[in-house]
């Protein structure tokens, strides 16, 4: 599986929200419990300190973590799952691009109306929406971490324009993004 690029305070962030569009990108393992679970486990959050991630089950398993009982990490919910994940990935590491259905279907090697069909059924959204939400998801980390402009902001995470970064972020978000830069 090809990593996402994600720093540590990203991927803490996913799990602090429970965040399924990461489940199976990557795990986050508990230094004190052994124990691993999905961005999305709604068991008690450890402390940031107890906390490493890992991107492939494999090597987690190899470091000495178990599966957590309550979100079944190593369990498949889907039976199309590794076709989502991979295009999860692949929006992941190409979220700055220009992309269209036709993009993503072609790196999966489907359809794209077969590919949007099944993307609505497990994700219930859009690969569009996804990838909007996607790249809200790194404007907001910009926006609190970065003393970048909007209109920086809005190009690096692959919006192609200011009118369309700020309709989508004020969708997702009910406030503009300088709104959003200035919340506590």
């Amino acid at each position: 599986m090809t990593n996402i690029n994600l720093s540590f305070e990203e991927m803490w962030e996913k799990i602090i929200t429970c965040d399924r569009k990461y489940d199976g990108l990557f795990f986050t393992a508990v230094k004190t419990t052994k124990i691993y679970c999905r961005p999305s486990c709604r068991s008690r959050k450890p402390k940031k300190i107890n906390v490493t991630f890992f991107y492939d089950i494999n090597v987690v398993e190899k470091a000495g973590y178990r599966a957590c009982k309550r979100c079944q990490p190593e369990i498949n919910h889907s039976p199309k799952v590794i076709l989502i994940r991979n295009v999860i990935t692949f929006l992941l590491n190409h979220y700055q691009n220009k992309l269209v259905l036709q993009d993503i279907a072609d790196h999966v090697g489907v359809s794209p109306f077969y590919l949007e069909r099944l993307f609505k059924q497990e994700t219930s959204e859009t690969p569009r929406t996804y990838l909007e939400k996607i790249r809200v998801d790194k404007a907001v980390y910009l926006l609190k971490n970065t003393d970048q402009t909007n209109l920086e902001i809005c190009y690096q995470v692959g919006f192609q324009s200011p009118s369309n970064f700020y309709k989508i972020f004020r969708q997702i978000k009910n406030c503009s993004p300088t709104e959003y830069r200035h919340l506590d």
